[in-house]
Protein backbone atom coordinates (compact mmCIF):
# COMPACT_ATOMS: atom_id res chain seq x y z
CA UNK A 1 0.00 0.00 0.00
CA UNK A 2 1.38 3.38 -1.04
CA UNK A 3 1.20 6.00 1.70
CA UNK A 4 1.25 9.70 0.80
CA UNK A 5 2.75 12.37 2.99
CA UNK A 6 0.48 14.34 5.27
CA UNK A 7 0.84 17.45 3.21
CA UNK A 8 -0.29 15.73 0.01
CA UNK A 9 -3.13 13.72 1.47
CA UNK A 10 -5.46 16.77 1.41
CA UNK A 11 -4.81 17.33 -2.30
CA UNK A 12 -6.08 13.86 -3.32
CA UNK A 13 -9.69 14.93 -4.30
CA UNK A 14 -8.51 17.97 -6.27
CA UNK A 15 -5.85 16.11 -8.28
CA UNK A 16 -8.01 13.17 -9.41
CA UNK A 17 -8.30 13.93 -13.17
CA UNK A 18 -4.66 15.00 -13.39
CA UNK A 19 -3.42 11.83 -11.74
CA UNK A 20 -5.58 9.73 -14.04
CA UNK A 21 -4.21 11.43 -17.14
CA UNK A 22 -0.67 11.05 -15.82
CA UNK A 23 -1.26 7.33 -15.12
CA UNK A 24 -2.62 6.76 -18.63
CA UNK A 25 0.37 8.55 -20.15
CA UNK A 26 2.72 6.40 -18.05
CA UNK A 27 0.96 3.26 -19.26
CA UNK A 28 1.36 4.42 -22.84
CA UNK A 29 5.02 5.21 -22.24
CA UNK A 30 5.52 1.76 -20.66
CA UNK A 31 3.83 0.06 -23.59
CA UNK A 32 6.04 2.03 -25.94
CA UNK A 33 9.10 1.19 -23.90
CA UNK A 34 8.49 -2.56 -23.66
CA UNK A 35 9.20 -3.41 -27.34
CA UNK A 36 12.43 -1.43 -27.17
CA UNK A 37 13.58 -3.50 -24.18
CA UNK A 38 12.74 -6.73 -25.95
CA UNK A 39 14.56 -5.65 -29.08
CA UNK A 40 17.63 -4.71 -27.05
CA UNK A 41 17.66 -8.07 -25.27
CA UNK A 42 17.28 -9.91 -28.55
CA UNK A 43 20.21 -7.97 -30.05
CA UNK A 44 22.38 -8.81 -27.02
CA UNK A 45 21.37 -12.44 -27.28
CA UNK A 46 22.32 -12.53 -30.94
CA UNK A 47 25.61 -10.85 -30.16
CA UNK A 48 26.51 -13.28 -27.39
CA UNK A 49 25.18 -16.42 -29.08
CA UNK A 50 25.51 -16.03 -32.85
CA UNK A 51 24.38 -19.66 -33.32
CA UNK A 52 21.37 -21.49 -31.99
CA UNK A 53 21.37 -24.64 -29.90
CA UNK A 54 18.85 -27.28 -30.70
CA UNK A 55 18.15 -29.33 -27.62
CA UNK A 56 16.30 -32.64 -28.02
CA UNK A 57 12.92 -32.85 -26.43
CA UNK A 58 12.09 -35.80 -24.28
CA UNK A 59 8.69 -36.90 -23.24
CA UNK A 60 8.24 -37.67 -19.55
CA UNK A 61 5.05 -39.62 -20.18
CA UNK A 62 6.91 -42.76 -21.30
CA UNK A 63 9.21 -44.52 -18.85
CA UNK A 64 12.75 -45.10 -20.12
CA UNK A 65 13.86 -48.56 -18.97
CA UNK A 66 17.32 -49.79 -19.80
CA UNK A 67 17.39 -53.51 -20.40
CA UNK A 68 19.97 -55.33 -18.31
CA UNK A 69 22.64 -57.10 -20.31
CA UNK A 70 22.93 -60.84 -19.67
CA UNK A 71 26.10 -62.10 -18.06
CA UNK A 72 28.44 -63.68 -20.55
CA UNK A 73 29.68 -66.69 -18.59
CA UNK A 74 31.94 -67.63 -21.48
CA UNK A 75 33.69 -64.29 -21.17
CA UNK A 76 33.94 -64.70 -17.40
CA UNK A 77 35.49 -68.15 -17.82
CA UNK A 78 37.97 -66.85 -20.40
CA UNK A 79 39.00 -63.97 -18.13
CA UNK A 80 39.44 -66.28 -15.14
CA UNK A 81 41.40 -68.86 -17.13
CA UNK A 82 43.51 -66.19 -18.82
CA UNK A 83 44.27 -64.49 -15.50
CA UNK A 84 45.29 -67.74 -13.84
CA UNK A 85 47.36 -68.83 -16.84
CA UNK A 86 49.15 -65.48 -17.10
CA UNK A 87 49.92 -65.40 -13.39
CA UNK A 88 51.17 -69.00 -13.55
CA UNK A 89 53.56 -68.15 -16.39
CA UNK A 90 54.95 -65.11 -14.55
CA UNK A 91 55.35 -66.82 -11.17
CA UNK A 92 56.64 -70.04 -12.69
CA UNK A 93 59.48 -68.15 -14.33
CA UNK A 94 60.21 -66.04 -11.24
CA UNK A 95 59.87 -68.55 -8.38
CA UNK A 96 60.10 -72.01 -9.83
CA UNK A 97 63.10 -72.40 -12.09
CA UNK A 98 63.72 -75.96 -10.87
CA UNK A 99 60.69 -78.21 -11.16
CA UNK A 100 60.09 -81.69 -9.82
CA UNK A 101 58.79 -84.87 -11.42
CA UNK A 102 55.09 -85.61 -11.65
CA UNK A 103 53.12 -86.11 -8.45
CA UNK A 104 52.71 -89.54 -6.96
CA UNK A 105 49.18 -91.02 -6.71
CA UNK A 106 49.10 -90.37 -2.95
CA UNK A 107 50.19 -86.74 -3.36
CA UNK A 108 47.73 -86.14 -6.19
CA UNK A 109 44.88 -87.74 -4.24
CA UNK A 110 45.40 -85.70 -1.07
CA UNK A 111 45.95 -82.48 -3.02
CA UNK A 112 42.75 -82.99 -5.04
CA UNK A 113 40.70 -83.92 -1.96
CA UNK A 114 42.01 -80.91 -0.01
CA UNK A 115 41.30 -78.58 -2.95
CA UNK A 116 37.76 -79.99 -3.22
CA UNK A 117 37.07 -79.32 0.48
CA UNK A 118 38.59 -75.86 0.16
CA UNK A 119 36.42 -74.97 -2.83
CA UNK A 120 33.30 -76.40 -1.16
CA UNK A 121 34.02 -74.44 2.03
CA UNK A 122 34.47 -71.19 0.10
CA UNK A 123 31.23 -71.82 -1.82
CA UNK A 124 29.37 -72.47 1.45
CA UNK A 125 30.81 -69.28 2.96
CA UNK A 126 29.79 -67.19 -0.08
CA UNK A 127 26.24 -68.62 -0.23
CA UNK A 128 25.69 -68.33 3.53
CA UNK A 129 27.05 -64.77 3.66
CA UNK A 130 24.76 -63.75 0.79
CA UNK A 131 21.77 -65.32 2.56
CA UNK A 132 22.63 -63.50 5.79
CA UNK A 133 22.86 -60.22 3.89
CA UNK A 134 19.52 -60.60 2.11
CA UNK A 135 17.72 -61.78 5.25
CA UNK A 136 18.91 -58.82 7.32
CA UNK A 137 21.22 -60.69 9.68
CA UNK A 138 24.18 -58.65 8.43
CA UNK A 139 22.38 -55.44 9.54
CA UNK A 140 21.88 -56.85 13.03
CA UNK A 141 25.51 -57.94 13.24
CA UNK A 142 26.70 -54.44 12.29
CA UNK A 143 24.26 -52.82 14.74
CA UNK A 144 25.44 -55.01 17.64
CA UNK A 145 28.29 -54.22 19.99
CA UNK A 146 31.52 -54.59 17.97
CA UNK A 147 33.44 -56.15 20.85
CA UNK A 148 30.73 -58.76 21.28
CA UNK A 149 30.83 -59.52 17.55
CA UNK A 150 34.62 -59.82 17.55
CA UNK A 151 34.62 -62.02 20.63
CA UNK A 152 31.87 -64.29 19.29
CA UNK A 153 33.53 -64.61 15.87
CA UNK A 154 36.92 -65.41 17.40
CA UNK A 155 35.50 -67.88 19.89
CA UNK A 156 33.30 -69.58 17.32
CA UNK A 157 35.91 -69.62 14.55
CA UNK A 158 38.84 -70.77 16.68
CA UNK A 159 36.70 -73.25 18.65
CA UNK A 160 35.26 -74.87 15.53
CA UNK A 161 38.73 -74.99 13.93
CA UNK A 162 40.14 -76.77 16.98
CA UNK A 163 37.16 -79.14 16.84
CA UNK A 164 38.09 -80.02 13.26
CA UNK A 165 41.78 -80.49 14.09
CA UNK A 166 41.31 -82.64 17.19
CA UNK A 167 38.70 -84.97 15.71
CA UNK A 168 40.25 -87.93 13.88
CA UNK A 169 39.12 -88.71 10.32
CA UNK A 170 37.16 -91.71 11.61
CA UNK A 171 34.65 -89.35 13.35
CA UNK A 172 33.12 -88.29 10.07
CA UNK A 173 29.92 -86.72 11.41
CA UNK A 174 31.56 -84.70 14.16
CA UNK A 175 34.37 -83.56 11.89
CA UNK A 176 31.98 -82.38 9.18
CA UNK A 177 29.79 -80.69 11.80
CA UNK A 178 32.70 -78.62 13.10
CA UNK A 179 33.77 -77.93 9.50
CA UNK A 180 30.31 -76.55 8.64
CA UNK A 181 30.29 -74.55 11.89
CA UNK A 182 33.63 -72.99 10.99
CA UNK A 183 32.31 -72.01 7.56
CA UNK A 184 29.15 -70.54 9.13
CA UNK A 185 31.15 -68.31 11.47
CA UNK A 186 33.35 -67.20 8.58
CA UNK A 187 30.22 -66.35 6.57
CA UNK A 188 28.78 -64.30 9.43
CA UNK A 189 32.04 -62.34 9.61
CA UNK A 190 32.15 -61.71 5.86
CA UNK A 191 28.44 -60.98 5.30
CA UNK A 192 29.00 -57.22 5.69
CA UNK A 193 31.17 -57.20 2.53
CA UNK A 194 27.99 -57.36 0.43
CA UNK A 195 27.32 -53.73 1.34
CA UNK A 196 30.12 -52.86 -1.11
CA UNK A 197 29.80 -52.58 -4.85
CA UNK A 198 29.37 -56.06 -6.41
CA UNK A 199 31.86 -55.10 -9.12
CA UNK A 200 34.58 -54.72 -6.46
CA UNK A 201 33.76 -58.11 -4.97
CA UNK A 202 33.77 -59.78 -8.39
CA UNK A 203 37.09 -58.21 -9.35
CA UNK A 204 38.66 -59.13 -6.02
CA UNK A 205 37.35 -62.68 -6.46
CA UNK A 206 38.96 -62.97 -9.91
CA UNK A 207 42.25 -61.60 -8.57
CA UNK A 208 42.14 -64.03 -5.66
CA UNK A 209 41.47 -66.92 -8.03
CA UNK A 210 44.44 -65.92 -10.17
CA UNK A 211 46.85 -65.45 -7.26
CA UNK A 212 45.86 -68.59 -5.33
CA UNK A 213 45.66 -70.79 -8.44
CA UNK A 214 49.05 -69.67 -9.71
CA UNK A 215 50.78 -69.98 -6.34
CA UNK A 216 49.24 -73.40 -5.74
CA UNK A 217 50.48 -74.57 -9.12
CA UNK A 218 53.96 -73.23 -8.41
CA UNK A 219 54.01 -74.95 -5.01
CA UNK A 220 52.80 -78.24 -6.50
CA UNK A 221 55.43 -78.30 -9.25
CA UNK A 222 58.36 -77.06 -7.15
CA UNK A 223 61.06 -79.29 -5.74
CA UNK A 224 60.04 -81.14 -2.59
CA UNK A 225 60.29 -79.08 0.61
CA UNK A 226 61.59 -76.04 -1.27
CA UNK A 227 59.19 -73.60 0.39
CA UNK A 228 58.76 -75.39 3.72
CA UNK A 229 61.73 -73.46 5.07
CA UNK A 230 59.64 -70.28 4.83
CA UNK A 231 57.57 -71.24 7.87
CA UNK A 232 59.54 -69.13 10.38
CA UNK A 233 59.86 -65.97 8.24
CA UNK A 234 56.20 -66.17 7.24
CA UNK A 235 55.13 -66.44 10.87
CA UNK A 236 57.22 -63.37 11.73
CA UNK A 237 55.79 -61.49 8.75
CA UNK A 238 52.18 -62.27 9.60
CA UNK A 239 52.85 -61.16 13.20
CA UNK A 240 54.13 -57.78 11.95
CA UNK A 241 51.13 -57.41 9.64
CA UNK A 242 48.72 -58.28 12.45
CA UNK A 243 50.33 -55.81 14.85
CA UNK A 244 50.25 -53.06 12.23
CA UNK A 245 46.49 -53.57 11.96
CA UNK A 246 46.16 -52.58 15.64
CA UNK A 247 48.26 -49.43 15.17
CA UNK A 248 45.22 -47.07 15.00
CA UNK A 249 44.33 -48.14 18.54
CA UNK A 250 47.72 -46.92 19.83
CA UNK A 251 48.86 -44.09 17.56
CA UNK A 252 47.13 -40.69 17.76
CA UNK A 253 45.01 -39.38 14.91
CA UNK A 254 47.56 -36.64 14.14
CA UNK A 255 50.24 -39.22 13.23
CA UNK A 256 49.08 -39.37 9.62
CA UNK A 257 52.35 -40.62 8.12
CA UNK A 258 52.78 -43.37 10.69
CA UNK A 259 49.20 -44.52 10.17
CA UNK A 260 49.69 -44.53 6.39
CA UNK A 261 52.85 -46.64 6.75
CA UNK A 262 51.17 -49.14 9.07
CA UNK A 263 48.19 -49.41 6.74
CA UNK A 264 50.49 -50.11 3.78
CA UNK A 265 52.34 -52.74 5.81
CA UNK A 266 49.06 -54.37 6.82
CA UNK A 267 47.62 -54.41 3.28
CA UNK A 268 50.52 -54.99 0.90
CA UNK A 269 52.90 -56.69 3.33
CA UNK A 270 50.12 -58.92 4.58
CA UNK A 271 49.17 -59.77 0.99
CA UNK A 272 52.76 -60.85 0.22
CA UNK A 273 52.96 -62.91 3.42
CA UNK A 274 49.64 -64.64 2.68
CA UNK A 275 50.87 -65.47 -0.81
CA UNK A 276 53.90 -67.10 0.78
CA UNK A 277 51.57 -69.09 3.04
CA UNK A 278 49.78 -70.45 -0.05
CA UNK A 279 53.11 -71.79 -1.30
CA UNK A 280 53.94 -73.16 2.15
CA UNK A 281 50.55 -74.86 2.65
CA UNK A 282 50.62 -76.45 -0.81
CA UNK A 283 53.99 -78.05 -0.17
CA UNK A 284 52.87 -79.00 3.35
CA UNK A 285 49.94 -80.93 1.87
CA UNK A 286 52.34 -82.83 -0.39
CA UNK A 287 54.67 -83.55 2.55
CA UNK A 288 51.73 -84.84 4.62
CA UNK A 289 50.72 -87.07 1.70
CA UNK A 290 54.16 -88.65 1.65
CA UNK A 291 54.07 -89.10 5.43
CA UNK A 292 50.59 -90.66 5.22
CA UNK A 293 51.85 -93.00 2.52
CA UNK A 294 54.60 -94.12 4.91
CA UNK A 295 51.94 -94.45 7.68
CA UNK A 296 53.62 -91.78 9.81
CA UNK A 297 50.33 -89.84 10.07
CA UNK A 298 46.68 -90.16 9.07
CA UNK A 299 45.39 -88.84 5.77
CA UNK A 300 43.03 -85.96 6.61
CA UNK A 301 42.00 -83.64 3.72
CA UNK A 302 39.60 -81.60 5.90
CA UNK A 303 42.44 -80.54 8.19
CA UNK A 304 44.49 -79.51 5.17
CA UNK A 305 41.55 -77.51 3.78
CA UNK A 306 40.90 -75.78 7.12
CA UNK A 307 44.56 -74.74 7.29
CA UNK A 308 44.53 -73.48 3.69
CA UNK A 309 41.16 -71.73 3.66
CA UNK A 310 41.86 -68.72 5.97
CA UNK A 311 44.78 -67.66 3.76
CA UNK A 312 42.50 -67.44 0.72
CA UNK A 313 39.86 -65.52 2.67
CA UNK A 314 42.41 -63.01 3.95
CA UNK A 315 43.86 -62.52 0.46
CA UNK A 316 40.34 -61.76 -0.79
CA UNK A 317 39.68 -59.31 2.05
CA UNK A 318 42.92 -57.41 1.42
CA UNK A 319 42.22 -57.20 -2.30
CA UNK A 320 38.79 -55.77 -1.51
CA UNK A 321 40.39 -53.20 0.79
CA UNK A 322 42.91 -52.25 -1.89
CA UNK A 323 40.25 -51.88 -4.59
CA UNK A 324 37.69 -50.04 -2.44
CA UNK A 325 39.42 -46.60 -1.91
CA UNK A 326 39.37 -45.77 -5.66
CA UNK A 327 35.61 -46.24 -5.86
CA UNK A 328 35.03 -44.50 -2.53
CA UNK A 329 37.18 -41.56 -3.67
CA UNK A 330 35.18 -41.25 -6.88
CA UNK A 331 31.93 -41.36 -4.93
CA UNK A 332 33.18 -38.67 -2.53
CA UNK A 333 34.23 -36.52 -5.49
CA UNK A 334 30.78 -36.81 -7.05
CA UNK A 335 29.17 -36.11 -3.68
CA UNK A 336 31.33 -33.02 -3.15
CA UNK A 337 30.53 -31.73 -6.63
CA UNK A 338 26.81 -32.21 -6.15
CA UNK A 339 26.92 -30.61 -2.69
CA UNK A 340 28.84 -27.58 -4.00
CA UNK A 341 26.39 -27.30 -6.90
CA UNK A 342 23.41 -27.29 -4.56
CA UNK A 343 25.10 -24.70 -2.33
CA UNK A 344 25.85 -22.46 -5.32
CA UNK A 345 22.31 -22.72 -6.61
CA UNK A 346 20.91 -21.94 -3.16
CA UNK A 347 23.23 -18.95 -2.85
CA UNK A 348 22.25 -17.57 -6.24
CA UNK A 349 18.56 -17.98 -5.49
Amino acid sequence: MLRLPLGLSSLRPLAGPTVARTARSNVRNLSNFRPNVLQTLQKQRQYILPFKFKFPRYSTDVLIIEASKPISWQRVALIAAGGVAGTVVVLEGALNRETRDSLSPAERSLLNSSSAYTGAGLAIIAATARTMFTSGIAYRIMAANPWVVVGASLAGGVGSMLGVFYNPPENTIQKHFFWLTFNAFQAATLSSLFFLNPAILARAGFYTLGVVGALSYVGATAVNDKYLMLGGPLLAGVSVAALSAFAPLVLPVTAVRALAVTEAVCLYGGLAVLGGFVLYDTQKILAHARMAEQELMKRDPINEAIGHQPNIINIFIRLVQILSPAVLGALNFVSDRSTSGRYTAKKNN
